[in-house]
């Protein structure tokens, strides 16, 4: 079983498809990275040599993947949030950011539907 980055890439698939087990690799840079690491893409994860292994490790050391994408995108969201602006505001509600209707749609950020209770004499 190949490991990059810290994932356990699964063993049937096809290297091409593997490598987007890792976060911040999709199929686009997938292809990049087996371009420049001169490997086939149609090689199974499992009949990976250890000199293609390596090679797949260096050319992947130029890339954020992983924790290091993780942490900036949330000190992303963090800078948003200590500055105030209207997207950080969004985001420290739990609320769509990016200019979604919420009248009806949204119920996976925003939660269920709480109703409003009848007023007591």
């Amino acid at each position: 079983m190949a490991r990059l980055a810290g994932v356990d890439l699964p063993n049937e698939k096809r290297i091409e498809v593997a490598l987007t087990y890792i976060f911040g690799i999709g199929p686009k840079l997938s292809k990049d990275i087996l371009a420049k690491a001169k490997v086939n893409p149609d090689t199974r994860s499992k009949d990976l040599t250890s000199e293609e292994v390596a090679e797949i490790r260096t050319v992947l050391g130029e890339y954020k993947v992983e924790g290091s994408l993780r942490t900036e995108i949330a000190m992303n969201i963090k800078r948003l949030m200590d500055i105030g602006c209207y997207r950080g505001l969004r985001h420290r509600r739990g609320l769509p950011a990016r200019g979604q209707r919420t009248h009806t749609n949204a119920r996976t950020r925003s939660g269920r539907r709480r109703s409003v209770g009848i007023k007591k004499k």
